[in-house]
């Protein structure tokens, strides 16, 4: 088992279904009201270069329901923000706290902290990953189908973080994963040539409708992520047609779930009449981030 968490492609099948395990444990105690301190009296450091809404509050929440505490540190206000190097970073907090977990943009720098530190690193998100989120994603599949094996998986939008992770995932997992991107926007180059590699059942298209018929997951994100801002008109012209939308709903399973990892651009990348409706399960899949968090500081950490 790794000592950090920073994409899914680090991590075997069996260990991040013990995640999983943990995870329905963790959350089942917390909805009857029942301790699980399994960090009392850790500490996790939270390194934060990107705003966050989801990730502060379920990591922070999250340490406390397992009995340590959280603190959280924007580099606007430490050293880093005044050019401190990472690695002296990762030196000194391996001697203070019990982990650390980071959202920023580069991916390089989240590996040369983990090299760099004593204590597990936590991938909070980066331009290339978000691991957490998609473990989350997987989650709230099983709760609602039973399984997340024998499965199609659409991944519609932007060839982002987001969809970097789906694909770590779908080589990982071995399950069916369809990713429609405009021309221009898709998936980085590096990942998509593992996942070749690892042969992974993965279908790569810019056609949404393609992606989506059958389809028993339909899954999104902004068109434009943080750091893109300047570029949200030209995306805006780009992605027409990659909304997720009744139509596109309607290309899926009958049965099927839509997912979003928020926050959204609703009338842009999905419509509210789709985040609102029956096949949405996408609040669950916000809620859980909180759950799978906690058994993946958990396994870390304890």
């Amino acid at each position: 088992m790794n000592k950090d968490f920073l994409a899914l492609s680090d991590w075997n099948r069996e260990d991040l279904e013990r995640i999983f395990d943990l995870t329905r444990e963790l959350k089942a105690k917390q909805k009857r009201g029942e301790e699980h301190h399994l960090l009392k009296g850790k500490t996790l450091g939270m390194l934060f270069e990107k705003s966050s809404t989801r990730t502060r509050v379920s990591f922070e929440v999250g340490m406390y329901q397992l009995g340590g505490h959280a603190l959280f540190l924007s580099s606007g206000t430490t050293q880093m923000g005044r050019g401190e190097p990472i690695k002296d970073t990762g030196r000194v907090m391996s001697r203070y706290v019990d982990g650390i977990m980071i959202r920023t943009f580069s991916q390089e720098a989240v590996e040369e902290l983990a090299r760099c530190s004593d204590i597990p690193v936590i991938n909070g998100l980066t331009d290339m990953y978000h691991p957490c989120q998609v473990m989350a994603d997987l989650f709230t599949v099983i709760e609602h189908k039973g399984s997340f094996r024998d499965l199609s998986y659409c991944w519609i939008g932007d060839g982002n973080n987001m969809a970097n992770s789906w694909i770590n995932a779908a080589a990982v997992f071995g399950f069916e994963l369809r990713i429609a991107t405009p021309k221009g926007y898709e998936p980085h180059p590096t990942v998509v040539e593992r996942a070749q590699k690892l042969g992974a059942n993965i279908l790569y298209t810019n056609d949404p409708l393609k992606a989506a018929k059958g389809a028993m997951v339909l899954n999104t994100d902004v068109w434009a992520s943080m750091g893109q801002e300047q570029e949200q008109k030209e995306r805006e012209k780009a992605f027409v047609g990659f909304q997720i939308n009744n139509d596109i709903v309607a290309a899926a399973d009958p049965q099927c779930v839509v997912m979003h990892c928020l926050p959204a651009h609703r009338g842009e990348e999905i419509t509210d009449d789709v985040i609102e409706g029956p096949h949405s399960i996408v609040f669950d899949e916000a809620e859980n981030r909180l759950h799978v968090q906690k058994a993946i500081m958990a396994t870390l950490m304890a």
